[in-house]
């Protein structure tokens, strides 16, 4: 259950991370979900293209899923920042533009709506922890460094908490903001990959399965701070662990699939209920 938990753990905390730095510089990147889709359908493609002939498919894939997301991210930072557009519609038009784009290219190099399924993507390293969740890890780190450590960091806060007074200071808010949206993609594009590498066999166009929006709800529990994205991030990785291995337990088995699916979604929902409850009461 650690490991699984884990592993469903790691992408939602990349994609938390990438979601903390975007709402950071004052953008809310509702496009996670489109970006970690148009992520795990490069690293499909790239992996079942180049996996019987090359070593490192598995690598490659990710840091091309990875440019994915970012190039994707680049229509969000122009329609927010250059056009002023509502973020909310720019976010929403990128998770609906990413379902067809994924779709169209994969009937173009494979004639079907999903990628073949692949013989062996990530690997465990023993233990049966995944590499990806030293990954995660390894990024949340760096981003509480340079967020609270440098002054990049205090700038892009600066940037989304008073912009005016940033822009004062002579700052270049815009410039601030389409840096934080594409680094967003880059790591929404990146989760994506490590979650159809760790969790499928072949990428279909449900393979996020609202990971992102997931994702967007751990930034809001944990109040966009690192280690509270971290929290936010494992309670929905051991819920979902938790569904899984809860079938194997006969005292349930009379109940359909569907019934486990559900719980980590309904405890995310409880618990965001709930936190938003208590912000009421301390506000009031």
């Amino acid at each position: 259950m650690l490991s699984s938990a884990l592993m469903i753990t790691a992408p939602i905390l990349i994609a938390a991370v990438a979601g903390m730095i975007c709402e950071r510089s004052g953008v809310i990147n509702i496009a996670l979900e489109g970006l970690m889709l148009i992520g795990a359908m490069t690293a499909a493609v790239v992996h079942v293209l180049l996996e019987t002939k090359i070593g490192f498919s598995v690598p490659l894939a990710l840091v091309i899923a990875a440019f994915a997301g970012c190039l994707f991210s680049a229509i969000h930072a122009f329609a927010s920042v250059t056009l002023k557009a509502d973020q909310i519609i720019s976010g929403i038009g990128i998770n609906m533009l990413t379902i067809g784009v994924t779709m169209f290219i994969c009937q173009l190099i494979f004639r079907m709506d999903r990628t073949p399924s692949y013989r062996m993507g990530m690997r465990s390293i023993p233990g049966g922890i995944y590499p990806t969740i030293w990954i995660a890890l390894v990024i949340l780190v760096i981003s509480w460094f340079m967020i609270y450590k440098r002054p990049w960091g205090l700038r892009l806060r600066a940037a989304g908490e008073h912009p005016q007074a940033a822009i004062s200071a002579g700052i270049n808010v815009d410039a601030l903001r389409y840096a934080a949206v594409l680094i967003s993609g880059l790591l929404a594009g990146l989760a994506g990959g490590c979650l159809v590498l760790t969790q499928d066999i072949q990428f279909t166009s449900n393979a996020i399965n609202g990971k992102g929006f997931i994702a967007l709800a751990a930034v809001s529990f944990g109040r966009r701070l690192p280690l509270g994205l971290f929290g936010a991030s494992l309670l929905f990785g051991f819920s979902a662990s938790f569904a899984v291995n809860i079938v194997n337990i006969k005292v349930f088995q009379f109940l359909p699939s569907e019934a486990f699916n559900m719980i980590p979604y309904v405890i995310t929902l409880l618990t965001l209920i709930f936190y938003s409850r208590r912000q009421s009461q301390k506000t009031s």
